[in-house]
C-alpha cells in the first residue's frame, strides 16, 4: 500500500536522529587546568551552559553546530580574581566620594567595572568588602542578565573593631563618627562578632571577610597591628562555618595573621609581613595566600607623589606597598597554597592581569599563575566540582588570548574570546 506524504514524514521523524546543535571550539592551544598538561588542537563541546566534551583533533560541526575558531589561540578556563571591589576605583578623591556620591552613583560606576572585569577575562570573582551592599546588588543584576559582569561572591561589608581598617568612620570629624556597631561591621567582643557575622548572612553574604590587622589605606596611624582578640576571631569563625560561609582574612602584620590562622580561617589577603611560621602555620591548616601583589606596587608608586594620599596614609604605603612581591616569592617557594588575587579598585580595574607578570617574576612558573587564577581559585571559593578548569560536566567558563601567554606573558593582556556558563561576551 502506498503510504501518504503525511505517513511518510511520521516515519522519517522516527527514524532520523535528532540532534541538538553545540558550540565546537578549535582550540590550537588548550590549558586545562585539571593537570600540568598541555594541549594541541583539541575540541571542546559545549552544550548549553555546560562542556560535554573534550577531545582530540578538530571535529566537524553538524549543520547545527557553532563553530569557533581559535586554532592560533590558547584556551584556558575562565580566570577568577579572588580580591576586588566593584565598589570603587582609588583617587585623590576617594576619601570624599561619601559625601559627593550617592548609593545609586557607586553601584551604576561599579557596573562598568564589573564589565571591564569581564571583558577582561575574569568571569568569577570574590568580592572582599564594599559599603551600601553594593556587591550583593550587582550579583543579582549580574546573574539575572541586566548587567555583563563575572559571577560574583560577595562578602558585603568588611567586619573591622572600632577605629580598625574597615571601620567605615575613620578619618572623618568627630561630630560625625558616631559609634558604628555589627550592623555596619564593626564589632567589639564575641557577641558583636557573631552578630556581625548573621547580618552579612541576613543581607545575603556568601563569604565573610575581616580586617585582622591595620591596612595601608585607612586613615589612621597603623598598617599592621593586630585588631581582634583571639576569642572575637572564634566567634567569627565558627558562626560563619555554622552558615556554611568561608572566611577572607585582610592582614599584613604577622601577630594578627597568626592568630586568625589559629582559629582556622580559609585566606589570608596580603600577608606582607608572614614569615617562615607563618607560613608552616598555613601549610599545616591548609589556609590559603592571596598575595594582591598589583595593589602593593601600585601603592608603593602613588606613595612617591607629594598630595596623592593623606600624611597618615604615605608612609604605609611606601613600606608595605613595596614588600608584598618579596613576601610572596618567599610564601611560594615554602610551599604555600595561592589563589590569584589582585585588589583590583586599589588599582585601575580591567588591568588584573598584570598580576600574572608579578607572580612570574616572583618565580611562579607562567602555568602555576594560571591555574592559580583557575582552578586554585575555585577550590579556595569551594566549586572546584563546577568550576576552575575545563572539563566534561563543568560550567562552560573559557576565554581565549592570542599567542601563547606560557612564552610571552603579555598575551593575558589580550583576551580575545570569553564565555561564561556557555554564552559568549566576546569574540
Amino acid at each position: 500500500m502506498n503510504k501518504t506524504p503525511l505517513a511518510m514524514l511520521i516515519g522519517t521523524l522516527c527514524i532520523s536522529p535528532i540532534t541538538s546543535a553545540a558550540t565546537l571550539i578549535h582550540a590550537g592551544t588548550l590549558i586545562t587546568a585539571e593537570d600540568k598538561k598541555v594541549l594541541s588542537n583539541h575540541t571542546v563541546v559545549i552544550e548549553q551552559d555546560k562542556i560535554t566534551v573534550i577531545e582530540a583533533g578538530f571535529r566537524n560541526p553538524t549543520t547545527a553546530d557553532q563553530v569557533i575558531d581559535l586554532r592560533q589561540h590558547t584556551v584556558m578556563p575562565g580566570l577568577m580574581d579572588m580580591h576586588t571591589h566593584f565598589y570603587s576605583q582609588f583617587s585623590p578623591t576617594v576619601y570624599s566620594e561619601g559625601f559627593t556620591m550617592n548609593e545609586a552613583d557607586y553601584a551604576l560606576r561599579g557596573a562598568t567595572f564589573a564589565e571591564k572585569t569581564l571583558m577582561a577575562g575574569f568571569t568569577t570573582v570574590r568580592e572582599l568588602g564594599d559599603n551600601h551592599h553594593i556587591s550583593s546588588a550587582l550579583k543579582k543584576a549580574i546573574a539575572k542578565g541586566y548587567i555583563k559582569g563575572p559571577r560574583i561572591f560577595a562578602a558585603g561589608k568588611s567586619i573591622a573593631t572600632t577605629g580598625g581598617h574597615a571601620d567605615p568612620t575613620n578619618g572623618v570629624a568627630y561630630a560625625l563618627m558616631g559609634d558604628p556597631g555589627p550592623k555596619e561591621g564593626v564589632v567589639n567582643g564575641a557577641d558583636e562578632a557573631r552578630k556581625a557575622v548573621r547580618q552579612r548572612y541576613k543581607e545575603g553574604s556568601d563569604l565573610i571577610k575581616i580586617t585582622a590587622t591595620g591596612g595601608v589605606l585607612s586613615v589612621v596611624k597603623s598598617g599592621s597591628n593586630p585588631q581582634f582578640t583571639d576569642e572575637e576571631l572564634a566567634a567569627i569563625v565558627s558562626t560563619a562555618n555554622d552558615y556554611g560561609m568561608k572566611v577572607a582574612v585582610h592582614a599584613h602584620g604577622k601577630e594578627g595573621m597568626e592568630r586568625a590562622i589559629k582559629a582556622g580561617v580559609h585566606s589570608i589577603e596580603h600577608g606582607t609581613y608572614m614569615d617562615k611560621n607563618t607560613m608552616a602555620m598555613m601549610r599545616k591548616q591548609g589556609t590559603y595566600f592571596v598575595p594582591t601583589i598589583s595593589a602593593g606596587k601600585w601603592a608603593a608608586e602613588k606613595a612617591a607623589i607629594a598630595g596623592f594620599f593623606p600624611e597618615l596614609v604615605r608612609p604605609k604605603a611606601a613600606t608595605i606597598g613595596a614588600k608584598i612581591q618579596q613576601t610572596f616569592a618567599e610564601a611560594y617557594k615554602a610551599g604555600v597554597k595561592i589563589a590569584f588575587g589582585t585588589d583590583a579598585g586599589v588599582y585601575e580595574h580591567g588591568e588584573n592581569w598584570r598580576e600574572f607578570i608579578y607572580m612570574t617574576e616572583a618565580g611562579m612558573p607562567m602555568l602555576e599563575a594560571i591555574h592559580s587564577a583557575t582552578i586554585e581559585g575555585a577550590r579556595l571559593l569551594g566549586v572546584a566540582d563546577e568550576l576552575g578548569s575545563i572539563k566534561a560536566g563543568k560550567i562552560a567558563d573559557i576565554i581565549a588570548v592570542p599567542g601563547d601567554p606560557l612564552q610571552d606573558i603579555q598575551q593575558m593582556g589580550k583576551v580575545s574570546f570569553v564565555m561564561k556558563a556557555g554564552q559568549i561576551y566576546r569574540q
